[in-house]
Parts: structure tokens; C-alpha cells; sequence
């Protein structure tokens, strides 16, 4: 049996132990030394395989030259949430790289979406997302369409409630014009994104922009509270997920994303456009 695939915590544990290490130029035979271990377990602890315990962390991150107390707190904090899993993965409906997209959701204070052809999920009605769900090449099966149209719908409940991340999302006009569902369907829809642009800043960037920033496709970038944490950009693909983490990746999407800003409509411009494309429907 394989082993079970660690949580996106404990994984953002191991790379910043690793990197912690490495630039205060110690070897992990150092490491293994300092804690009294074999070297295999600093290679386990660091590939995320293997957790350890506060005390340990402590130790190491003294070795490495980590004096900041808040710095500290917030690793172990991290630590001591390293083997949680999230809901989506209690519910077991989702593969790895999909409940790995929503932990980010989870734990980010901003979110920027980008989406030129579909509705973000975090703003998508039930009946919409089941749309997508059965315009899938790979047929389901009712349950499984339901099961997905729940986790969607249960993605959305991090909206709410006083630790909200700010989220900010640009929708592509054809985002907007596209039927998902039929008429009915997408009309409510449209009054759904008419609502929710109360509670997220809420852009779109009509045809006549042209040639922009984001020919390239959709994507979210992701921030975190904890400053140790580096921006992650997620870009959807038919079979699953591929994750940026550098800052020379997430800086060009930063970028991307500020550029589309731009060059999309204001706040109170997308709710118009959004008005006349219900009306024409």
C-alpha cells in the first residue's frame, strides 16, 4: 500500500525547513546531528514524509539562526496542523491535486482570479456548475455529479463568516455570454454574480480590450497571512493542477493580473455589462 500523500501543510513545512537549512549552510548530516537522528530522517522530514515533533523544530530552527519569536510560533503552529486534512479530503471525493487547490483556498487572505471563458468557482450557482460537470468528456455517474456540485458549493462557505479572504476576480466577457445550462440557467447565474459583487471585487474584461496580458488562459494566485508562506499560482488543466511557488513565476502573474485590472471594466461598468447580457438572454 502506498503511502498516504502528505498535506499541503506539512509539504510547505518541508520546503522552508529545507530552505531555512540551506541558507544558514548546514548539511543535513548537521541537521541529523543537532537532533540526534540518522541523516535518512532529515531527508524524510524534508521530502514531507516524515513529521517531527516541536521540540525537534525548535532545535533545528536555533541551529539554522531563526531568532524571530513570531517566525518560530508560526512553523509550529504550521507543525502541529501538519497531519490535519481538510474537509474535501475527509469527504474523499477529489484527487490529490484538487484538494490540494482547496486548502490554498482555505488558508489564503487574497485570492486573484482570473477566468476569461467560465465563472469562478467560488461564484458559481449549483445548477451552473452542474452544467460543467455533465458537459465533462469522461461521463459520471449521477452521484459523482452531485457528489462534485456539493464540494463546489461547500468551497464557497469560505466567503463567509469574519476571516473571508479578499478575493478579486476578472471575468473574460465570453465568461459571461457563454450558455452554460441554457438561458435559465445562466440568467440566474448572472443574478448570482450580480450579488456576489458585494462581497468580492468583481471585474470584466469585455471583447473590445483586444490583445491583453491574459491570452494565455486562466489562472488564481494565491496569498497567505503568514509572510514565511510564497504566493502560489494554480493554472486548471484537463487531468489535474499545476502548482507555480518560485517569485520569478508568481511575480509574472502578479503582473498578468494587475495588467488585466487595467485593462478590464470598472467595478460599476462590469455590473452594467453584466445587466445587459441578463437582459439580452
Amino acid at each position: 500500500m502506498s503511502e498516504p500523500r502528505p498535506s499541503v501543510r506539512r509539504r510547505r513545512l518541508a520546503t522552508l525547513l529545507t530552505r531555512l537549512r540551506e541558507e544558514a549552510g548546514k548539511t543535513p548530516e548537521e541537521a541529523a546531528e543537532r537532533i540526534g537522528c540518522h541523516r535518512s530522517r532529515i531527508s524524510r522530514i524534508e521530502n514531507a514524509r516524515l513529521g517531527l515533533s516541536l521540540g525537534e523544530l525548535r532545535d533545528l530552527l536555533t541551529f539554522y539562526g531563526v531568532d524571530d519569536p513570531r517566525y518560530v510560533d508560526e512553523l509550529c503552529s504550521l507543525a502541529r496542523r501538519g497531519n490535519e486534512r481538510g474537509w474535501v479530503q475527509r469527504l474523499g471525493v477529489a484527487m490529490p491535486s484538487y484538494a490540494d487547490y482547496i486548502d490554498y483556498e482555505q488558508t489564503a487572505s487574497y485570492i486573484r482570479s482570473y477566468q476569461p471563458m467560465l465563472v469562478a468557482g467560488l461564484l458559481q450557482t449549483a445548477d451552473y456548475a452542474r452544467a460543467l460537470f455533465r458537459a465533462s468528456p469522461v461521463r459520471m455517474p449521477p452521484h459523482r455529479v452531485d457528489e462534485l456540485v456539493t464540494v463546489r458549493m461547500q468551497r464557497q462557505e469560505v466567503l463567509a463568516g469574519g476571516r473571508a479572504p479578499h478575493v478579486c476576480v476578472i471575468e473574460g466577457e465570453g465568461a459571461l455570454r457563454g450558455q452554460v445550462g441554457g438561458p435559465k440557467v445562466m440568467q440566474a447565474q448572472l443574478e448570482h454574480l450580480q450579488a456576489m459583487a458585494e462581497a468580492v471585487d468583481l471585474q470584466v474584461l469585455p471583447f473590445r480590450a483586444g490583445a491583453h496580458a491574459g491570452v494565455m488562459g486562466s489562472f488564481v494566485l494565491f496569498s497567505f497571512p503568514t509572510p514565511a508562506f510564497s504566493d502560489v499560482v494554480c493554472i486548471e488543466h484537463r487531468t489535474g493542477t499545476l502548482y507555480l511557488e518560485t517569485p520569478e513565476e508568481t511575480d509574472v502573474y502578479t503582473l498578468t493580473f494587475d495588467s488585466l485590472r487595467s485593462a478590464a471594466l470598472s467595478p460599476s461598468e462590469s455590473l452594467d455589462l453584466i445587466t445587459r447580457i441578463k437582459q439580452e438572454l
